[in-house]
C-alpha cells in the first residue's frame, strides 16, 4: 500500500468526521441556548489557553477549530492504525462504530478534559449520553465504514 495515498485517505476521513462532529456540537449548542455557537470553539481553545480563551479576540475561534481538527484527526489515525493491524476484529461495522465512539467519549471525558485547562463542567447523565451519541454517529460509525471500504479486498 502506498503510504502517501493512505495518509491522504486518513486525512480526508479525519477532516470529514471532524466536520461532522463540530457541526453537531454547533447544532447542539444552538438548540440548547438559541445563541451563536461560536463559543464552542473558544471552549475548545480554553483547553490550552484556559480562561484567556474566553476573553481574547477572534483568534481563539481559529485556535479552537485547529485543536478540534487535530484531536479528530488523531482519533482517526489511531482508528485506522488499529484497524490495519487486524481488520477481522472489526467485522461488524455498526458495532465497531458504536464502541469506538464510546471509546472517544471515555478518553475525552476522563483523560483529555481533566488534563486540559478547560473549565470543569458538572457531570450530567443526559449531557453525557448526548455527547457520546454525537461521537458515535459523527465519528465512530463513519470511521468504521470508511476503514472497511479502504481495506476491503478488491473483487476481481
Amino acid at each position: 500500500m502506498n503510504k502517501s495515498i493512505f495518509s491522504f485517505y486518513v486525512l480526508k476521513a479525519g477532516l470529514l468526521v471532524g466536520t461532522l462532529d463540530i457541526l453537531a456540537a454547533f447544532l447542539q449548542y444552538f438548540i440548547k441556548t438559541n445563541k451563536d455557537p461560536l463559543p464552542v470553539l473558544k471552549f475548545i481553545a480554553s483547553g490550552v489557553f484556559g480562561k484567556e480563551a474566553f476573553t481574547s479576540g477572534n483568534s481563539m475561534y481559529i485556535w479552537g477549530l485547529v485543536f478540534h481538527f487535530i484531536i479528530a484527526i488523531a482519533f482517526t489515525v489511531f482508528f485506522f492504525w488499529v484497524y490495519s493491524m487486524s481488520p477481522s476484529l472489526f467485522k461488524y461495522r455498526l458495532l465497531t462504530g458504536i464502541v469506538y465512539g464510546l471509546f472517544i467519549w471515555v478518553v475525552m471525558q476522563f483523560i483529555v478534559l481533566p488534563l486540559s485547562n478547560a473549565p470543569k463542567m458538572t457531570f450530567r447523565p443526559l449531557n453525557a449520553m448526548l455527547a457520546a451519541a454525537i461521537l458515535i454517529v459523527c465519528i465512530g460509525i463513519p470511521l468504521a465504514f470508511l476503514a472497511d471500504k479502504r481495506y476491503k479486498p478488491v473483487k476481481k
